[in-house]
């Protein structure tokens, strides 16, 4: 099976956030290349129902990658064959979570200090698997051990037909801006496609860090989780700033695509209701980045990583437009609430303005961009 690597916008894999209705919300909002969330190798072999749920694909997802965390090679490609057959047109090996489950099982970003196991790995897939494989890989462990050239061309040379790079090491999580220079040295190197990933979130950073870095593809991950029409902004090259009002409306399309998969009852609010209000603790960052105002201050530092504490001084902000900034976690919770009992976006709207009232915003508050696996 054949996948195109190159010239593409990838939604990056996501733990939590890459469930199946999200990734429905990004592929209306544009994105044509999705990823499942990461699913243990061992456990998909063992067949449990909740890691086997993770390789479920849309007919919306046309085309849908599967990432696996494994150590053992005849591990991962028994559950390579499984994903497949859920519809997995390439397998991903992941070599980057830096959370301590995934480091502590052995896979992961341990890989990249083990790059000729990370080589058995990609060998035995690349072989026995009828779809391509690729690995997902980090700068490094550490700052002062960054070793992407090196776990790179190992695994090129094992048989990966695509290299994913995501610009920190596993120490510095999402403490600091991702190192494009890194990504374009692997790009450089590499005759595989590489694809950059790491504090994309607007288009024109996007197109800046593409061009410059020469990478064939990028990836969406907390960017796309904040905007799920990122995707759209990049295919068109604009900036699309929607109102309150049409970002609930994203919501509320949203709730329907949860509805659609946990089902409609008290059994699938409750499922919904463990994921909803995480999303809400990201959609709350969104703020609007015109190109004329923010391009200069995006080549110093990344807007994903800046924090705008504006809204205080904003006395032109809506009461609904207040609300979904609110960064709180019981106003997410309740929000979750409103927009599961809402039938349209009429109703969402003036029960989340009767939220509004009841759970003013607290005086001095700000949000700021937080961190997500990816």
């Amino acid at each position: 099976m054949s996948v195109e690597f190159r010239g593409r916008v990838f939604l990056a894999p996501l733990t939590k956030g890459g469930n199946l209705p999200f990734r429905r919300l990004c592929v209306a909002h544009g994105c044509d290349a999705t990823m499942g969330e990461m699913a243990y190798a061992r456990q998909i072999v063992r067949k449990s129902r909740s890691e086997r749920a993770l390789l479920r694909r849309h007919a919306d997802e046309t085309c849908f990658g599967v990432q696996l965390a494994a150590q053992k090679p005849d591990e991962a490609v028994a559950a390579g064959r499984i994903a497949v057959e859920y519809g997995a047109q390439w397998i991903d090996i992941n070599c980057g979570c830096p959370i301590h489950d995934v480091v502590r099982r052995g896979m992961g970003a341990v890989l990249m200090q083990k790059p000729n196991a990370l080589g058995r790995l990609v060998e035995a897939m690349a072989r026995e698997l009828p779809v391509p494989v690729t690995v997902k890989l980090r700068l490094g462990w550490s700052e002062s051990t960054q070793n992407v050239s090196e776990v790179a061309r190992i695994a090129e040379e094992s048989g990966a037909a695509a290299i994913a790079v995501h610009g920190r090491t596993r120490e510095q999580r999402y403490s600091r801006s991702a190192d494009w220079q890194a990504v374009a040295q692997v790009a450089s190197e590499r005759s595989v496609p590489v694809i950059g990933n790491g504090d994309l979130l607007t288009y024109y950073e996007t197109e800046r860090l593409w061009q410059q870095s020469g990478v064939a593809s990028v990836m969406l991950g907390r960017g796309a989780l904040i905007k799920p029409w990122l995707f759209r902004e990049i295919a068109e090259r604009r900036s699309i700033e929607p109102t309150a009002e049409e970002r609930l409306a994203i919501y509320v399309e949203f709730v329907r695509y949860l509805k659609e998969h946990f089902r409609d009852d008290d059994k699938g609010r409750e499922r919904a209701l463990r994921f909803l209000p995480w999303h809400l603790g990201f959609f709350c960052r969104y703020r609007p980045f015109p190109r004329e105002r923010f391009e200069a201050q995006s080549i110093e530092h990344p807007l994903l990583q800046t924090r705008r504490d504006d809204d205080a001084d904003d006395g032109e902000l809506s009461v609904l437009e207040r609300l979904l900034r609110d960064p709180r976690e019981a106003v997410h919770a309740r929000l979750a609430e409103v927009l599961w009992g809402a039938g349209d976006v009429e109703a969402a709207i003036a029960a989340a303005l009767v939220l509004a009232a009841e759970m003013p915003p607290e005086s001095g508050e700000a949000a700021e961009i937080a961190t997500a696996h990816g």
